[in-house]
Formats: structure tokens, C-alpha cells, sequence
């Protein structure tokens, strides 16, 4: 039998004498728990936690429209991109405030500031500590001076974490190599994981072009630029083709393309471009071909949904990525390399239509077998689980 669970406001959530133990979910932007984490407040109300949310708000605040029994603690001091060293100071301050106030259970961080202030502050505040490291980004991938401050940074936050979760191997190794995470202290869980019945194999309308379909913000690390230059090369390769482009123009984001690189493209009809959407079944419904060819991930969201929809991918040799698919289901394509990305997919068109269909089917398969969100879940149960006995233990004889 569940524990009932009271709803919660910000207000009420600072009660201490509440019945179920307390779960924090904390991650960069309401963007982040709407698209990634709705699953498992879903499943931790279910088990009968008490569900705490913190993080920034956004348009994305509407996911509380689907959980009523759910608080959420709006966070000030948090700027996903910035680079103020006093603003990280007061966000510390600020979760460690929080923390001492709610006295959660236990605390799951996600994104890069949560996971490294946050596990201070949850250190500091005594609160068992779930850091996923969800992706390296900028920072890892761009400056040697950040790419040292932030392994200083984890190197210090995550000494205590019960555990360090990543989405792939090769993240995981890096911090254990680096000495940022400790022999027994990582695990690897498949990404956030997919409603694999919402994201399902959709009747394709007949088309005279074969469509292929990039979906992702519009970053070079996405690998948008290779993605255009080999558009281009299709034009002779395959002249038959159409390359779509589904995603935000992130001009906040110093590794975003221009607008006027973006432009020429579509002026010279090298690409069709579509924007942003909430919704992109509609996009992979008619793409034959998926295309990735991001420089690292942690595990591709946009290459998970693809394969539920049961379309082959197209991605690049690197973390994450490679992970993601299999020899059965799709191509791996060297990093930065927009010839040989032109190359593949110009092979790829030319296949014929039931070695496509049992490529898609095999994708499908895949998303099933180790991306369903309910294998995820019950994952992240069984890390905090294992590690939270001790201290549920000690809790009731306290």
C-alpha cells in the first residue's frame, strides 16, 4: 500500500514532520524535468515518495499541470551557460539553504551546475547525493582552461556522492581515469530513457524524395556543419535526396551556427528548414534516414526516438552516439568529417526498400530492449535503493 502523498506547495514543502521520505530532483531548467524526468516523479510518487523539484522556471513549468502532488522550489541563482563565479557562489549558497530547510531523503542532481554545486551543497547539508553526468559539454569539448576547472570542480563536489551515475562508458571512464570519481563509486544507465508508446513505428507517406532528418539545437558540437556541407555533396551524390533540419536556433550558445550560415543554405536549397518544435513524430514519421553527426553525447535523446519510430541512423564514432546504435540498425561515421557523412548517406539512399524496413525494424527492437523509460527507472531504483539502506537504517534509529 503507497503512502498517501498531501499536495505540496513551495510554502508547505518546508514542513519537516511530513509522513513519506522526500525525493529532490534538481536539473538547470523546467525545460530539462518537463522533456527527461517526468518519468521518474511519476514513478517516485508512485512508491510513495514525496516528490521536491528545483530548478529554474520556464515556459516549461507546465509539467506540473501533470503532477499535482508534485513541489517545486524555483531557483534564482542558476545560469546554465554563465560564467560569473559570485552568481555559482550564491547558487551553492542557495541549495544548501534549501537542502538544510526541506531535509530530503536523498537528492538527484542532473545537468553540469547541479551536479557540481549542488553535490557541494547536499555535502555540506548532509543529504545523500545522486549526480548524472547527462553530457561533457562546452566546457569539455572546447577550452583546455575550462576543461581543467571543471574537472577541478567535480574532483571536489563528487568525493562524497553515493554515486556517480553517467550514460555511457566512455564518460565514465574519463572521470575514473581523471580521478574525479572513485573504483566502486560510477555506474552507467541508458540515458534518460523514452516512452517507447508514444514514440512508435507511424505510417510514412509516399514521397518522391528520400528524406533525411536532423533533429537537435543548431550547435557545431551537434555536428550542423558537417550536416550542411554534406547537403551540398548530396546534390551530385544523390540528387534525389532532401535534408531536413528540425531544432532551436541557440543563440545564446557560443557553439551555435549563425543565422546567415543557416540561411544560405536554405536560400541555395541545399536544406529544408523547419525551426523548432514540441513535437517531432511528425518530422520522423517521413524521414527515411535519421542523421546525428554530433563530436560527443551522453546518450542521444533525438537518435533514441528515431530508432522508437523505427528509423535507421545515421551518427558518428564517438561517446555516446556509438552507444546508441548497432551494426543491425544503423552507420557509424568518423567525427567531423563531412565527406565521408555525404558518402553514407548517399549509400544509404540507395539501398533497397526492405533492407531499410528490416534496418527500421531492427532500430525499433533496440529502443525497446535497453531505452524504455520504465528499464530506466527501475535502474536509478535499484542505485538509490542499494546505497539509501544504510542510511534509512540510521534515520530510524536516530
Amino acid at each position: 500500500m503507497h503512502t498517501a502523498l498531501k499536495a505540496l506547495t513551495p510554502q508547505s514543502a518546508t514542513h519537516k514532520n511530513t509522513m513519506a521520505p522526500t525525493v529532490a530532483i534538481v536539473a538547470n531548467s523546467s525545460w530539462n524535468i518537463y522533456n527527461f524526468r517526468q518519468p521518474f516523479i511519476r514513478a517516485c510518487k508512485q512508491a510513495g515518495y514525496r516528490v521536491l523539484v528545483i530548478a529554474p522556471v520556464d515556459e516549461y513549468i507546465r509539467y506540473l499541470n501533470e503532477h499535482y502532488f508534485t513541489a517545486h522550489i524555483p531557483l534564482k541563482h542558476l545560469s546554465a551557460q554563465g560564467k560569473n563565479p559570485l552568481r555559482d557562489l550564491l547558487l551553492l549558497i542557495e541549495l544548501f539553504r534549501i537542502y538544510r530547510r526541506e531535509q530530503p531523503t536523498l537528492v538527484f542532481h542532473f545537468t553540469a551546475k547541479p551536479n557540481i554545486y549542488g553535490s557541494m551543497a547536499a555535502r555540506l547539508a548532509g543529504v545523500p547525493n545522486y549526480p548524472t553526468v547527462t553530457g561533457l559539454g562546452y566546457a569539455f569539448l572546447h577550452s583546455p582552461l575550462l576543461r581543467w576547472l571543471s574537472k577541478l570542480l567535480y574532483r571536489a563536489a563528487l568525493r562524497k556522492a553515493r554515486k556517480v551515475i553517467f550514460h555511457n562508458v566512455e564518460d565514465e571512464a574519463l572521470f575514473l581515469e581523471s580521478g574525479i570519481a572513485r573504483a566502486g563509486q560510477t555506474a552507467v544507465v541508458n540515458g534518460s530513457g523514452l516512452n517507447t508508446n508514444h514514440f512508435r513505428p507511424l505510417p510514412q507517406p509516399r514521397q518522391q524524395r528520400f528524406i533525411f532528418l536532423f533533429v537537435g539545437r543548431l550547435l557545431y558540437d551537434k555536428g550542423i556543419r558537417e550536416y550542411l556541407k554534406a547537403a551540398r555533396q548530396l546534390k551530385r551524390l544523390f540528387p534525389k535526396s532532401e535534408c531536413w533540419i528540425v531544432g532551436q536556433l541557440d543563440a545564446a550558445n557560443p557553439a551555435a551556427v549563425s543565422r546567415e550560415e543557416l540561411l544560405r543554405e536554405v536560400e541555395l536549397q541545399n536544406v529544408r528548414y523547419f525551426g523548432s518544435t514540441t513535437d517531432v513524430r511528425p518530422y520522423l514519421k517521413q524521414c527515411d534516414v535519421f542523421v546525428l553527426p554530433s563530436y560527443r553525447e551522453g546518450m542521444p535523446r533525438a537518435v533514441l526516438e528515431a530508432l522508437a519510430m523505427g528509423k535507421p541512423v545515421i551518427t558518428t564514432d564517438t561517446a555516446g552516439c556509438k552507444d546508441a546504435i548497432s551494426p543491425s540498425c544503423g552507420w557509424l561515421v568518423p567525427v567531423q568529417d563531412s565527406i565521408a557523412l555525404a558518402k553514407q548517406m548517399a549509400a544509404a539512399g540507395r539501398l533497397p526498400q526492405q533492407e531499410l524496413a528490416r534496418m527500421g525494424a531492427a532500430a525499433r527492437q533496440r529502443a525497446l530492449t535497453y531505452f524504455d523509460e520504465k528499464q530506466i527507472v527501475e535502474s536509478y531504483f535499484e542505485l538509490a535503493q542499494l546505497a539509501q539502506a544504510p542510511a534509512s537504517k540510521a534515520a530510524r534509529h536516530g
